[in-house]
């Protein structure tokens, strides 16, 4: 009879970690804990909308504060001051006002300031006690508002609201009932969907203007997906992910009026597809991503699909992903990353060609001191075929190691190939993930 497997936390297993469970005679160099913990140096790169300018998160006073550097230029200026709570998030309001979040203490109850990217007139644009805000859309073809929640009429409930980034104005959109979880808006930046739940079943919401109620469209239940990505380019109907009556999550037009699922856009016969690629400049879907063993694309649109080929080829052997792009497109974010490195983070002019590092995220790991993150599959013993990944210690024969296995949690989630600061330190310690 066979002894049952026992699964155990990567948490837990820290606890017994001791450098005797493997052999020592061919271990690699023993890297100190805390730098495969440390948090990045630079992270969150952004372009300005016109991409004149380049805005990131970087450490001042070992507190992460926003600063701003214009492109083509080597020195940056620090806008924010924070020196108790890093700045939790931050968005370009304008093209020369950014806003930004915080909370004090560590309440959690952020909220939301602007200030100039001189580094002048900053504000508290909601000065509420125990008050929390929430972005909902950043209004990028409106350079005075944003769209906001706030529990500020009562603390259970986020209500929408629109509020003036230059003097603080703000107006309520939408009240919560109490059942809405989550609001979006159309391509002219009009709140037109919202999201409800009752902690088991949820309902899709829409209306035609921001004078009209709400009306339910359709109402899932917990085994069921009807999620919004977002509006048609003609603000009509709505491109969704969903499941109903399939195994998969795949992505859908959803026409608002007959109120069903029309257009099937994409679907993988193996996982989920929730993520839908589009150009708001050229007002069309590009294409999906999803993961299978890595991160995957499928492309409707021949000029993304060259463009992602095009930043592939530069940078051989990294998942790469373009996280942001100027509001014409014509300037890029270019993220690469892959099991054994934080990544690094690169600057595209697609009209010029120049091409350039801009930081590497954790530059003080040496990718070839790390381990690599293998996908495999094994078959259970019902015949089900398992997808995980496998870490195998630098430097030591694959026979006979301690092995952790480190199941994740859900059990709706999984995980992603790529740098695990656990699996690393685990690796580099002798042991087998």
């Amino acid at each position: 009879m066979k002894k049952p497997l026992y699964f155990v936390t990567a948490a837990i297993c820290l606890i017994a970690i001791t450098f005797a469970c493997a052999p020592k005679e061919k271990m690699p160099r023993v890297i100190p804990m805390k730098d495969f913990f440390r948090n990045p140096e630079t992270l969150s790169f952004r372009l300005s909308p016109d991409g004149q300018y380049l805005a990131f998160l970087k450490p001042w006073q070992t507190r992460l504060n926003v600063h701003v550097q214009k492109i083509g230029e080597d020195q940056a200026s620090r806008i924010t001051g924070a020196t108790e709570r890093d700045i939790a998030g931050y968005f370009w309001a304008s093209n020369s006002r950014i806003a930004y979040v915080q909370d004090k203490g560590g309440d959690e109850n952020f909220r939301l300031y602007a200030v100039n990217i001189d580094g002048s007139e900053e504000m508290d644009l909601t000065p509420f006690e125990k008050v929390r805000v929430q972005l909902i859309d950043d209004l990028k073809d409106d350079d005075e508002h944003v769209l906001a929640g706030l529990n500020k009429r009562d603390p259970r409930f986020f209500d929408a609201y629109r509020i003036n980034v230059l003097t603080g104005e703000m107006e309520m959109i939408a009240q919560n009932p109490g059942n809405i979880v989550g609001w979006q808006t159309d391509h002219d930046g009009r709140l037109r969907v919202a999201t409800t739940s009752d902690g088991v079943n949820q309902s899709l919401l829409y209306r035609d203007t921001e004078k009209d109620d709400f009306q339910v469209l359709a109402t899932t239940s917990f085994k069921e997906t009807l999620g919004p990505l977002f509006f048609t380019y003609d603000n009509k109907n709505l491109y969704v992910a969903s499941n109903i009556g399939r195994d998969k999550t795949a992505i859908y037009e959803y026409d608002v009026k007959e109120k069903k699922l029309t257009t099937l856009l994409y679907e993988n016969p193996d996982v989920d597809v929730e993520n839908l690629l589009r150009s708001d400049k050229r007002k069309t879907v590009t294409g999906v991503t999803y993961y299978t063993d890595k991160r995957q694309y499928h492309f409707f649109d021949d000029e993304r699909a060259k463009l992602q080929q095009d930043i592939e080829a530069r940078l051989p052997g990294f998942e790469v992903s373009l996280t942001n792009m100027s509001r014409d497109e014509t300037k890029a974010l270019v993220y690469a990353g892959s099991d054994r490195t934080l990544g690094a983070y690169y600057y595209y002019d697609l009209a010029t060609g120049e091409f350039r590092k801009l930081a590497d995220v954790g530059p003080w790991l040496v990718e070839n001191e790390l381990a690599e993150m293998k996908p495999i599959t094994y078959t259970s013993r019902d015949g089900l075929t398992i997808h995980g990944y496998l870490t195998l210690p630098q430097g030591l024969k694959p026979s006979k190691l301690p092995v952790v296995v480190n199941p994740h949690g859900g059990p709706w989630a999984r995980d992603f190939w790529g740098y695990n600061p656990e699996v690393q330190f685990l690796a580099n310690r002798g042991y087998a993930v």
